[in-house]
């Protein structure tokens, strides 16, 4: 089931592919929004919901490949479902490679492009919410105090306050104030929770 903020972009510079490729997404629920060429889909505004991307390959000016090559360039995150008439093994490998949910050789079954469409959606949609923990996280991060920053992985670690006290050449008394003040200002609910929080944090 997908929600209806999601929306599918279909590039096409053909006006019957465009057509009936609307008719068969709009018949399965989807919102759909359609440009006949890949400057014309990079000048348009783009909602910030979960969304997907069906790319023609060979287009006058910008080719579909050109495009994913420029979106990646400019951080822009979006699973592309390529289709093409034209679509050879190097091709679609190097589509792949470059991060494509999908090839399919025109002429594709309908029922191919939906699954294709919905799993890349909630491809989009994981991304969206794994974005956007990511900035929250980083956020309660910033609000620490240098010191604070200093304790939490210590607390992460599995040391006690009387340790990391000795670690830091300070009280127990001020570790446990700011071990307060880290759960608090992390949003943690425990200290699995921080643990967590500290191994995402290094990650990046």
């Amino acid at each position: 089931m997908i929600e209806p903020d999601a929306i599918v972009f279909v590039v096409d510079d053909d006006p019957s592919v465009r057509r009936s490729t609307e008719r068969l997404l709009r018949s399965a629920g989807l919102k759909v929004q359609t440009f006949s060429s890949a400057r014309e889909f990079l000048a348009s505004h783009r909602p910030e919901g979960p969304a997907c991307l069906v790319l023609d390959v060979r287009m006058p000016g910008l080719s579909g490949m050109e495009l994913q090559r420029e979106l990646a360039q400019s951080g822009t995150y979006i699973p592309i479902i390529f289709i093409t008439a034209h679509g050879d093994i190097p091709m679609s490998v190097r589509a792949m490679k470059a991060g494509a949910a999908e090839f399919l050789t025109k002429p594709f079954r309908g029922r191919s492009l939906l699954d294709a469409v919905r799993a890349a959606i909630e491809r989009d949609r994981s991304a969206h919410k794994e974005r956007s923990e990511s900035r929250d996280l980083r956020e309660h991060y910033e609000q620490l105090t240098p010191r604070e920053r200093e304790v939490m992985p210590l607390i992460a670690s599995g040391m006690l306050n009387k340790q990391v006290a000795g670690e830091l050449a300070t009280t127990e008394r001020t570790i446990k104030f700011h071990r307060a003040h880290i759960m608090q200002k992390m949003r943690a609910e425990s200290l699995a929770d921080l643990v967590r929080m500290v191994e995402k944090l290094g990650a990046r």
